[in-house]
């Protein structure tokens, strides 16, 4: 959470909304924030942190460890239409990369806006050339795409 905080002003101005979910209760979310999430962040966190504490958002994506009682860690790309674009699911050791999702939202977007016309290959950056999904790309993706 420390690394999207770092990262919220740039998600902002890409138009993001964020928000957090986890079964704790908010009363655990606001000591969390003030003994933890404040020393790690600047401002703490600037987002809505939601209880989920039946575990009713975390079954319909696919979260909630019913062994357990928690949500696991995830993350998901929702599109201005509510369908999700992408997903990441992560067992507690390892965190995430916010980096990596800031790119996938750019793609997604650049996707979007050219209305389908254009495609982000693999290892695609922003300002990097796209694909023009059609006809004629077939059998020549390699003059196009050039992977570093």
């Amino acid at each position: 959470m420390s690394a999207v905080a770092g990262k919220f002003d740039e998600l902002q101005k890409l138009g993001v909304e964020v928000l957090s979910v986890s079964v704790d209760s908010t009363f655990v979310h606001k000591i969390w924030e003030e003994a933890e999430l404040s020393k790690m962040t600047k401002n703490g966190i600037p987002w809505p942190m939601i209880s989920d504490g039946a575990g009713n958002l975390g079954r319909v994506y696919g979260v909630y460890d019913e062994n357990n009682g928690v949500n696991i860690r995830g993350r998901f790309l929702i599109d201005p239409d509510g369908v999700i674009q992408a997903m990441e699911v992560m067992t507690p050791p390892v965190g995430r990369m916010i980096g990596e999702a800031i790119r996938q939202i750019q793609a997604f977007q650049l996707v979007r806006n050219s209305k389908g016309t254009e495609a982000c290959p693999a290892e695609w950056q922003p300002g990097k050339p796209t694909l023009k999904p059609g006809l004629d790309l077939v059998g020549k993706v390699w003059q196009v795409w050039k992977p570093e």
